[in-house]
């Protein structure tokens, strides 16, 4: 299984709080969708919250209550947030977050093909 993850990782307690942050360029304009992916121990790419240029949003029933996702669009830049809340060890995997025109879509494909970030939950 190939993680393909960016060296390093963010730690965090469980019952703590982090904010991962992602940034694509190269828009043409705010039809976009943005999409957090992850891919916890034992379990396939999983699609946790995704957001487009007209603020509709999309959160998991894994982590519905304790993620939310935002963002917004500059001069073809799209930069998106995942404040997660009351983290928990299960949460524990590798975040990848991907962007695309919204016809085009993004799906948990990208787990396969960008570079994620390792977060780590302990108790």
């Amino acid at each position: 299984e190939v993680e393909n993850a960016e060296p390093g990782g963010e730690s965090v307690q469980a019952g703590g709080s982090h904010t991962l942050s992602c940034k694509k360029s190269g828009f043409t304009s705010a039809d976009f969708v943005l999409g957090w992916f992850r891919r916890t121990s034992g379990h396939e790419c999983e699609k946790v919250s995704t957001i487009t240029g007209s603020g509709r949003t999309y959160i998991a029933d894994s982590v519905k209550g304790r993620f939310t996702i935002s963002g917004d669009y500059v001069d073809g830049t799209v930069t998106a947030y995942l404040r997660m809340d009351r983290l928990e060890t299960a949460d524990t995997g590798v975040y990848y977050c991907a962007a695309a025109p919204e016809w085009l879509g993004v799906d948990t494909r990208e787990c396969s093909r960008v570079r994620g970030t390792q977060v780590t939950v302990s108790a």
